[in-house]
């Protein structure tokens, strides 16, 4: 495992028991995202970087009892979390690097990452892989509950001119590795990008 995958890992790892209790509000804000993704019913999508699991009860049920909905995490501590929270009613968990997904090409509908993209490693490449497991017109929807301005607020930071969840780095970072751009919000109480899959 590369230092980047172990940095995350014990990042997530020493958070994973409270995660869900220092953010106990944010459920409206995800179901608000997942509804932004226009799932349908039978649709196949998947949360990459789950964490505890937040995103799947939402997905099930936009994408409904014929639908298949798969929380993939690197951390196996946020994923016990998940089960603890029983959240794996909700969707098949799946201890994976979205890096390197154990997922047929062309299989999804959507995928949904909270809080992932300023974590992956080499973003440009991992969302190529997400981009990999998308049928054409498929849809990403890179989501976090808070804008960038009051996450750097909360971390006691000011936000940097490289971020990379600026539109202007994210656009062209997704059009390279296979997705277009749809949608751009950040506000205090939301960041939410959408794609589509190209192809």
């Amino acid at each position: 495992m590369s230092d980047d995958h172990t940095r995350v890992q014990e990042f997530f790892a020493a958070r994973a028991a409270d995660w869900d209790s220092r953010f106990p509000d944010d459920g409206p804000a995800y179901a608000a995202a997942v509804a932004e993704l226009g799932l349908r019913e039978g649709d196949r999508v998947l949360d990459a970087g789950c964490g505890t699991g937040r995103a799947l009860t939402p997905l099930r049920a936009a994408v409904g009892a014929s639908g298949v909905v798969v929380g993939a995490d690197l951390t196996p501590a946020m994923l016990q979390a998940a089960v603890r929270a029983g959240r794996d009613r909700d969707g098949r968990l799946v201890l994976a690097d979205v890096a390197a997904l154990p997922l047929r090409s062309a299989s999804l509908d959507a995928v949904f990452g909270a809080g992932l993209i300023s974590h992956l490693p080499h973003p440009g490449e991992n969302v190529r892989e997400l981009a990999r497991v998308v049928r054409p017109g498929g849809v990403l929807a890179l989501f976090h509950p808070i804008g960038r301005a009051a996450l750097a607020a909360r971390q006691g930071r000011r936000i940097t001119p490289d971020d990379l969840r600026a539109e202007p780095h994210l656009r062209p970072l997704l059009a390279g590795s296979g997705w277009r751009m749809t949608s751009y919000v950040d506000e205090d109480d939301r960041f939410l990008a959408l794609a589509v899959r190209e192809g």
